[in-house]
């Protein structure tokens, strides 16, 4: 597979203005944030440039003066930045918050059927009753994953890994190997059955995260690394020329996204240079997609389950969102980290 090219300076430039983009937006205690400073971190990983943290402390230190707002599932996604802000610094504090977050998991999120978590946001006015959503796998399952890792607790990880089976059994087309968006388990089906770019973008990003985590003579090591690699083989002979994928990845008709095509992207970028053709195209595509002043452009909007393909189609892409802005940074700084990856810079 040929070496992919890159300008480490432009790649560390961008992310600079990416992330001070970030910080010049107002976020609340909810899962927009939450994967924009997870995308915050995974910069400050891959630089070491302690001013990105010094900016998230700050944020976090602000908010956490209250109290915690009322938790959902969506919502401890903050809870990644907290894990990375009690590795750097030490404070209980962040720790603490963290469990906290566990702990309302582990007792109080709505569930259903084998322990799958019911998905929730901040907001009474959405409900979404034995409904799976794909988003869970990023803001929860793979949290818990993360906690139970830090603390030695074994009740964290395997419930963190009773989310990523759960979902898979829910959510990943047997035939196609795509992730769909959703299931509802009163109705027994997959509501509109679509192939969402970010749904399979937060499925590929955190099983292959997970892969980091879980010990290969952990039984669940070959399930998710089976499901991972069956999804990404599907997912690369459906990337579009510019190196994005489609809103629906396998419905040429609907426009480019880059949040997903991010996320898809980093992933294969775990699994070495055997995809190094299809992660260079994503790394001009979506370096096209950043403007001057650190804006990721193309992202689609907050997406509900919508009821059919143009429900997809329809979504707006005009605004900067968070979860853009922090999986792009996740991208760039999985591509920086692959300088000292024999496999992954092609050497």
């Amino acid at each position: 597979m040929p070496k992919l090219v890159f300008d480490d300076e432009q790649l560390i430039s961008t992310i600079d203005r990416v992330v001070d983009r970030t910080f010049r937006m107002d976020f609340s205690w909810d899962w927009p944030g939450g994967v924009a400073f997870y995308g915050v971190s995974e910069a400050y990983a891959a630089t070491g440039k302690e001013q990105y943290l010094h900016k998230l402390k700050e944020w976090v230190d602000d908010n956490m003066e209250d109290g915690l707002p009322k938790l959902s599932v969506n919502a401890v996604s903050i809870g990644h930045a907290l894990l990375t802000l009690y590795e750097v610094y030490k404070d209980e504090k962040y720790l603490d918050t963290v469990k906290e977050m566990a702990e309302f998991l582990t007792h109080e999120a709505e569930r259903f059927g084998d322990g799958i978590f019911q998905h929730t946001v901040n907001s009474e006015a959405y409900n979404f009753p034995e409904q799976a959503w794909v988003d869970t796998m990023f803001m929860a399952g793979y949290f818990l994953l993360r906690v139970g890792t830090l603390l030695g607790r074994n009740d964290y990880i395997e419930d963190g890994l009773r989310q990523y089976h759960g979902h898979e059994n829910l959510l990943q087309d047997s035939v196609t190997n795509l992730y769909y968006h959703g299931w509802d388990n009163i109705a027994q089906n997959n509501m509109s059955a679509i192939h969402w770019a970010r749904g399979n973008s937060w499925a590929a990003l955190t099983m292959a995260r997970a892969l980091d985590l879980v010990p290969v003579t952990h039984p669940s090591f070959m399930l998710i690394d089976g499901s991972l690699r069956d999804q990404l083989s599907a997912l690369v002979r459906l990337q579009d020329e510019s190196g994005l994928w489609h809103t629906i990845v396998d419905d040429p008709t609907s426009p480019l996204e880059t949040s997903g095509s991010a996320g898809i992207a980093t992933a294969l970028l775990t699994r070495g240079r055997l995809y190094n053709k299809y992660i260079q195209k994503s790394i001009d595509g979506i370096l096209a997609r950043i403007t001057a002043d650190g804006t990721v452009t193309g992202v689609s909007a907050g997406t509900a389950v919508m009821n059919d393909a143009d429900g997809y189609k329809g979504v707006p892409d005009k605004r900067i969102q968070g979860w853009g802005q922090g999986l792009t940074l996740t991208f760039l700084a999985q591509v920086l980290k692959s300088r000292s990856n024999s496999f992954g810079n092609g050497c």
